[in-house]
C-alpha cells in the first residue's frame, strides 16, 4: 500500500481538486441536488446562516460560517431528512452608499455587481444551497410585504410615530437604535454618537418585553451567553411607582425604584434635562437654560451613564417626599434620560454609588437607612455592601416604621402602604425601549406612510404597494435622493384625496433581517408567506456571530411573534437551535510611519523567523528583508490588513481543503488562527486519502466481507472503524465538534495505513473503511467524497442522499483490554488481558508483568485496586 512517504502515484490517479469540484459541481446542477420541495412524509431540517451583505467578496469568516451550515445541512441530509439550506442577501445599507460615494456609481448597481460575485464564490465553494429560493432585501418584491406588514402595524398601534431624541451619527448621518450604540459609538462607523431631537417611527417591542423574556427559557439549543445577554437587555426589574408631589404643580413628580426599602434615604429628585419640570424651570433661570443646551450639545448614549463625569444643576422646584412630608431640591442631572422611566429617579446617595457621587461632588446630603451586621457607614467612602440588598443581615435603620425589616419585607410594607395612600403602585419596568425603525439614509425600504395636513400619518393603501425606491439616482452622500427629490416626496392623500407628501425615511436595515428566514420557505408567494412557512419553521439550524445576540437576534424573536399574531407563522420562535461560531484571526505585521501611524503588511507579504525550538524571533518583510514588528493575533480585517483572500486558497488548494481547514483548525465556538501550514496539511491529508482509495481501486474488486471469518488483526481494524463511525457521528451530529470528527478520520486512516492485509478479507475491510470514510467525510469535502465513491466502484449519485454510516455494536465488542498498571500512583505499565478477565486475572497479570515486578522488588504488597476496563492500581511499601 501507499503511504505519505511513498513515491508520488501516476499522474493519471493523482488528485486534482479543480477538475473533481467542476465534475461534481456540474453534476449537482444537472440533477439539481440541492433543490427541495414541502414532503410531509419525511422528517425535515431547516439550516441555514446569517445572510450576508454583499460587501464585493468573501472572506475567510465567510468561508468558515458557510461551511458550517454546509456541513450540518449535508450530514442531516444524510440522515434520510428532507433538508432546505437556503441563500440570499441582505443588500441594503450604509456600505452601499459609501461605496457608491467613493465609486461614483448608484448603490443599487454597485450591490448587484457583488451579488453576482459573491453568488459566484459561493458556488466556487460547492455549498448545497437551494438556489432557487435566492432573493436580495433590496428587491421591491422582497420589501412591499415589509411595507405591508407596517401599514398593519400601524392599524394596531403596534407602529407609531413620534418626536424622540435619538442617538444621531454625524458620520453615517443617520439614526442609531440603542442596540446599535457600542461603548457610546456608532456600531459601523465607530463615530461618537450625540443626541438630537428628531420625529422617529417605532414599534412596540416592549409590548413583547414578557413574550421575549419568557421565550428564552423555551431555547435550550441556544447558547446560555446569548440568552444572557437577552435578558439583561430586556431587564426586566419589579419596584414602586412611588409619587412626590410639587407645590404649585397639578401632576405628581413619579420615580420609579427597585429599592423602595431606602426610600427614607431620599434627599433629592434627579431629573432628565429634557423633563418637563426642567424645562418648565429654565424659562425663569437663564443659568439653568445655558446648562440644559449644554447638556443637549454634548448628549449621552445608555453606554455612558455609568462612566461619564456625574453633572447637573438644582432647577430651584421642592418636591414633598411622599412619607416624611420633607420638602426636597430636585435637580437635573446627566446621567438621567427622559426615555428610560418617567425621567426622574429618587437620589439615596447612601445606597447608590451614582447617586453617592453627585451628592459629594454638590455637598448635598447622605443618609444611611440600610445597616449590615459588623459594617461601619462612611458618607465619604463608598463600600459595595451600601447597595447590597441580598445579604442576609441586611436591615433598614433610620426609617421609622421600616426599621429592622429585610429588603422584602420593606418593599412589601411599604407598597401596600402609597397603594392606599394613592401615592404609589407597584409596577414592572424593563430596561428595552421601543424599537426605532427610521433612518435618514437613502439606501433602504421607503416607509409607506403619507404624511396628510388633514389626516395626519396615512399608512398607504396595500393596493399601491410596494413603495418603490428608486434606483437609477446622482448620489452624493449627503442628502437622501428621495428627500431632496419634491416629485417624488408629492402625493395625494389615500384619506381625504388632498395633496400630501410620502414618507422619506426608510426602515432600518435590521427589519428586513428580522423576516427573511421565514420568506426563504415561500419563495415566489404572492403574500409575505404562504402555508408553505409552517412545514420548514421554525428552522432547526442557525448559525451566525454573537455580536448580533442584542440586535438581530432579538428583533427576528420579536418580528416573529408579529408574523404570529398576524396569522402567518404558527410557531413562537423562529430558530430552535443557534451556534455561534468563532471569528477567524490571523497575526498582524506593521511598521512605525513618521505620522505616529502604522502601516499593516499582509501576513502572506511576512517571513516569521524562529529560532532552533521553533519559538518566534521576529520577521521581516520578503520584498525588502527588512525588519517587521508582530502586531500580535487579532480578527481579520481590512484595516489591518491580515486578511486572506479565500478564491485564492481556493485556487491554490481546492475548495474541500480549505472547507476541511476551516472545520478541522478550532472548534466552531471559538476563534480560528488562520494558517496556511495548516491548510497545507489537510491538502496532504486529502491527497493521502485520494491515493489510499486509488491503490486500493487499481487491485480490482474487493470480495464481500465475510464477518465471521475475520482473523485478529482484521476484527482490530473493522473495530477500529467503527469506533470512528460512532464518534464521528457523535461529534457531527450532537456535539457540533467538527475539529475532533475530523481528527478521528484522521487516526481512522493511519490505523488502516499500518494495515498491511492484501488477503481476500484484507481487501473486504478496507473496502468497508475506505467506504465509510469516504461517507464520513463527506459533509466537509463533498467534491472529493464525490469522486471518490465513484472510484470505489460506486455508480455517481448525489452522495447526501446515501444513508450515514452506522455502528454496528458486535464489531466494537473488543476481545482484550489494555489496562494501565500504576505502584503507589505512578504508571509502571501497561498489560493486555481479556476482555471478560476478572479482577483476580487483571491483579495476576499486572504482579507478573516484568516492569511491574521490578518495581515491586523488596516490597510488601498492602492493597490492589482494581478499576475494570481502565487501571490497576498497587498499594506496597
Amino acid at each position: 500500500m501507499q503511504h505519505d512517504t511513498d513515491q508520488a502515484p501516476r499522474e493519471a490517479a493523482s488528485y486534482h481538486p479543480a477538475a473533481v469540484e467542476e465534475g461534481a459541481q456540474r453534476f449537482w446542477n444537472e440533477q439539481r441536488a440541492y433543490e427541495v420541495k414541502e414532503d410531509p412524509s419525511r422528517e425535515k431540517y431547516y439550516c441555514l446562516s446569517m445572510l450576508p451583505y454583499p460587501s464585493g467578496a468573501l472572506h475567510m469568516g465567510h468561508v468558515r460560517n458557510y461551511t458550517i451550515s454546509d456541513v450540518i445541512s449535508r450530514y442531516q441530509r444524510m440522515l434520510g431528512k428532507n433538508v432546505l439550506q437556503p441563500m440570499g442577501w441582505d443588500a441594503f445599507g450604509l456600505p452601499a452608499e459609501n461605496a457608491a460615494i467613493k465609486n461614483n456609481t448608484a448603490p443599487a448597481k454597485w450591490t448587484y455587481q457583488n451579488i453576482d460575485h459573491m453568488r459566484t464564490q459561493f458556488k466556487r465553494l460547492g455549498f448545497a444551497y437551494d438556489w432557487t429560493r435566492e432573493f436580495a432585501t433590496c428587491d421591491p418584491d422582497y420589501y412591499r410585504w415589509e411595507q405591508l406588514m407596517f401599514t398593519r402595524l400601524m392599524k394596531k398601534g403596534l407602529a407609531y410615530r413620534r418626536n424622540a431624541v435619538v442617538n444621531w451619527d454625524p458620520v453615517d448621518h443617520t439614526v442609531l437604535a440603542n442596540e446599535q450604540v457600542i461603548d457610546g459609538r456608532g456600531w459601523r462607523s465607530g463615530a461618537l454618537v450625540e443626541k438630537r431631537e428628531i420625529p422617529q417611527w417605532f414599534l412596540r417591542i416592549t409590548d413583547y418585553a414578557q413574550q421575549l423574556l419568557d421565550g428564552l427559557d423555551t431555547l435550550p439549543g441556544w447558547p446560555d451567553a446569548v440568552k444572557t445577554m437577552q435578558r439583561n437587555w430586556i431587564g426586566r426589574s419589579e419596584g414602586l411607582d412611588i409619587q412626590f408631589t410639587v407645590p404649585g404643580e397639578s401632576d405628581p413628580l413619579t420615580v420609579f425604584t427597585t429599592r423602595p426599602d431606602t426610600l427614607m434615604g431620599a434627599t433629592f429628585v434627579s431629573i432628565a434635562g429634557e423633563h418637563p419640570l426642567a424645562q418648565k424651570a429654565a424659562q425663569s433661570n437663564p443659568v439653568l437654560a445655558a446648562f440644559l443646551a449644554n447638556l443637549r450639545q454634548g448628549g449621552v448614549s445608555e453606554a455612558e451613564l455609568e462612566t461619564q463625569e456625574k453633572r447637573g444643576m438644582d432647577t430651584g422646584i421642592k418636591a414633598v417626599h411622599p412619607v416624611s412630608g420633607e420638602d426636597i431640591p430636585v435637580w437635573v442631572a446627566n446621567f438621567v434620560l427622559m426615555g428610560y422611566g418617567t425621567g426622574a429617579v429618587m437620589a439615596v446617595p447612601g445606597h447608590d454609588e451614582r447617586d453617592f457621587e453627585f451628592a459629594n461632588k454638590y455637598g448635598l446630603p447622605i443618609r444611611q437607612v440600610i445597616a449590615v451586621e459588623g459594617e461601619t457607614f462612611d458618607p465619604k467612602q463608598w463600600r459595595d455592601w451600601y447597595s447590597d440588598k441580598t445579604r442576609s443581615d441586611m436591615r433598614v435603620v433610620n426609617s421609622g416604621d421600616l426599621d429592622g425589616k429585610s429588603y422584602r419585607e420593606a418593599f412589601e410594607f411599604l407598597a401596600s402602604k402609597l397603594e392606599a395612600s394613592h401615592l404609589g403602585s407597584r409596577r414592572v419596568n424593563w430596561r428595552l425601549r421601543d424599537w426605532g425603525v427610521s433612518r435618514q439614509r437613502y439606501w433602504g425600504c421607503p416607509i409607506p406612510v403619507i404624511h396628510c395636513p388633514s389626516c395626519g400619518d396615512v399608512p398607504v393603501p396595500e393596493d399601491q404597494l410596494p413603495v418603490v425606491l428608486p434606483q437609477d439616482v446622482a448620489f452624493s452622500g449627503v442628502v437622501s435622493p428621495i428627500k431632496a427629490d419634491p416629485e417624488w416626496r408629492k402625493t395625494t392623500c389615500p384619506t381625504c384625496g388632498g395633496p400630501a407628501e410620502r414618507e422619506t425615511d426608510t426602515f432600518d436595515t435590521f427589519m428586513e433581517s428580522s423576516w427573511y428566514v421565514a420568506r426563504y420557505t415561500s419563495p415566489k408567494a404572492n403574500a409575505m408567506v404562504d402555508e408553505r412557512v409552517n412545514y420548514w419553521m421554525p428552522a432547526d439550524q442557525y448559525v451566525g456571530g454573537i455580536e448580533h445576540a442584542i440586535l438581530h437576534l432579538l428583533y427576528f424573536r420579536f418580528y416573529h411573534r408579529l408574523m404570529r399574531d398576524e396569522g402567518m407563522v404558527n410557531s413562537d420562535e423562529p430558530v430552535t437551535n443557534l451556534l455561534t461560531q468563532g471569528m477567524v484571526v490571523a497575526e498582524t505585521f506593521y511598521r512605525d510611519e513618521a505620522n505616529g501611524g502604522k502601516h499593516w503588511y499582509n501576513p502572506a507579504d511576512v517571513d516569521v523567523l524562529r529560532d532552533d525550538r521553533g519559538r518566534i524571533t521576529g520577521a521581516i518583510l520578503r520584498e525588502d528583508g527588512a525588519p517587521v514588528h508582530i502586531g500580535g493575533i487579532e480578527k481579520m480585517s481590512k484595516s489591518k490588513n491580515n486578511g486572506v483572500d479565500p478564491q485564492s486558497m481556493v485556487g491554490k488548494y481546492g475548495a474541500d481543503t480549505v472547507r476541511l481547514f476551516s472545520m478541522f483548525a478550532a472548534p466552531p465556538d471559538q476563534s480560528l488562527e488562520w494558517n496556511e501550514a495548516g491548510v497545507e496539511g489537510m491538502s496532504r491529508f486529502l491527497r493521502r486519502l485520494w491515493r489510499e482509495v486509488q491503490a486500493h481501486a487499481d487491485a480490482g474488486a474487493a470480495p464481500v466481507l465475510d464477518i465471521a471469518s475475520l482473523d485478529g488483526a482484521q476484527k482490530t481494524m473493522r473495530r477500529q472503524l467503527h469506533e470512528a463511525i460512532a464518534k464521528v457521528g457523535d461529534d457531527v451530529g450532537r456535539r457540533q465538534s467538527f475539529n475532533t470528527a475530523i481528527a478521528a478520520l484522521m487516526e481512522l486512516m493511519n490505523a488502516l495505513g499500518k494495515f498491511d492485509d492484501a488477503s481476500p478479507q484484507g481487501r473486504a475491510v478496507r473496502q468497508e473503511t475506505l467506504t465509510a470514510v469516504v461517507l464520513l467525510i463527506n459533509p466537509f469535502t463533498p467534491h472529493a467524497s464525490h469522486a471518490l465513491w465513484q472510484l470505489l466502484g460506486h455508480a455517481e449519485t448525489v452522495l447526501e442522499d446515501q444513508a450515514w454510516p452506522v455502528a454496528d455494536p458486535a464489531a466494537m465488542v473488543r476481545d482484550s483490554l489494555t489496562l494501565a498498571v500504576q505502584v503507589n500512583g505512578k504508571l509502571r505499565g501497561t498489560i493486555e488481558v481479556p476482555a471478560a478477565a476478572s479482577k483476580e486475572d487483571a491483579e495476576a497479570a499486572a504482579k507478573a508483568d516484568p516492569a511491574v515486578a521490578k518495581q515491586l522488588e523488596g516490597l510488601t504488597i498492602r492493597k490492589v485496586i482494581v478499576v475494570p476496563g481502565k487501571i490497576v492500581n498497587i498499594v506496597a511499601g
